[in-house]
């Protein structure tokens, strides 16, 4: 079963090219999976309806809300089709068990003062600033996914145009326009900030974005950097990568941009996928709308 799990997640990894923070997401549910199995004596290669019942039970009994519960399922079908290919098992119990419907949970984002204030509390003048810089000049330029800005090339970048190309999820590339903040922060850390960092490790590497020791900046270290960005901030919220591409989708649409661009933009598949932000714009029409409108509430007497 362990080796399996190993052979997926390598699949999830270099075929379907998934973030490390998704990987680890599924790893821990067939882990969890996994013990369940082994509690109850279920064959995990011989996996029956019955079997998945008691397993989204044993969910709600844990209190696990909708959303983890939707994950976890989501998690187990992707594996089992995997197998099925494999020809590891003969079918996939967890296809025909539907997701739980609840609430739909809307995607967080920055307000664009906040945005400001992320910028404006980066010393630019420092090596590390410099990068900074350009990194979240990027990330909220483009909509990038955090995995797909680690692994940026020098290459990728056409500074004439202004385009950047994306090589996205299941080996599907994109273009992306970068605007000209993002444009004039990024030359200015490659030329400079970028060498410098580059001069600490002696490697070889086409890697857009370095650590302090000069190698190839990870998932987490974005993570890290952005914690240390809020903190320079009156701001009193976690900032994580995927917060920046949300923020991204949503000025866009609330700026009057067409959902099938932001679609392309982001990469997804499935219109589906980009429609969650349409209700976030909404909410925020919704909420200047009550502040501003004279009609908009009854006053209280």
């Amino acid at each position: 079963m362990e080796e399996l799990i190993h052979k997926y997640l390598e699949y999830l990894m270099y075929e379907k090219r998934y973030s490390m923070h998704t990987i680890s997401n599924y790893q821990k549910d067939l882990v969890e999976w996994t013990l369940f199995c082994e509690k109850e004596s279920i064959p995990p290669f011989d996996v029956e309806y019955g079997d998945v019942r008691s397993y989204l039970n044993e969910c709600y009994l844990q209190k696990l809300n909708r959303h983890t519960v939707s994950r976890k399922l989501s998690s187990l079908r992707s594996y089992y089709y995997f197998l099925l290919k494999e020809g590891v098992v003969s079918s996939n119990a967890f296809s025909i068990i539907k997701a739980p419907k609840g609430g739909q949970v809307l995607p967080k984002f920055l307000y664009e003062e906040e945005m400001v204030a992320l910028f404006e509390g980066i010393d630019r003048s420092t090596v590390l600033g410099s990068r900074n810089y350009a990194l979240l000049e990027l990330l909220y330029a483009t909509g990038i996914r955090v995995s797909e800005c680690c692994n940026l090339t020098i290459s990728q970048f056409d500074f004439e145009t202004g385009m950047l190309l994306v090589h996205g999820k299941g080996k599907k590339d994109r273009y992306v326009p970068l605007g000209d903040f993002a444009v004039e922060s990024m030359q200015c850390y490659l030329k400079v900030g970028r060498n410098q960092l580059l001069n600490k490790s002696h490697i070889e590497t086409d890697v857009v974005f370095l650590n302090h020791l000069g190698f190839p900046l990870t998932d987490r270290g974005v993570r890290d950097i952005l914690k240390r960005l809020t903190r320079n901030t009156a701001m009193h919220i976690k900032v994580a990568p995927h917060m920046i591409r949300h923020t991204f989708a949503t000025h866009l649409l609330n700026h009057g941009a067409n959902l099938r661009a932001v679609q392309e933009l982001l990469g997804h598949e499935h219109l589906s996928s980009t429609q969650i932000y349409t209700h976030v714009s909404k909410e925020h029409l919704k909420q200047a709308y009550a502040v501003a409108h004279p009609r908009a509430r009854k006053s209280e007497k």
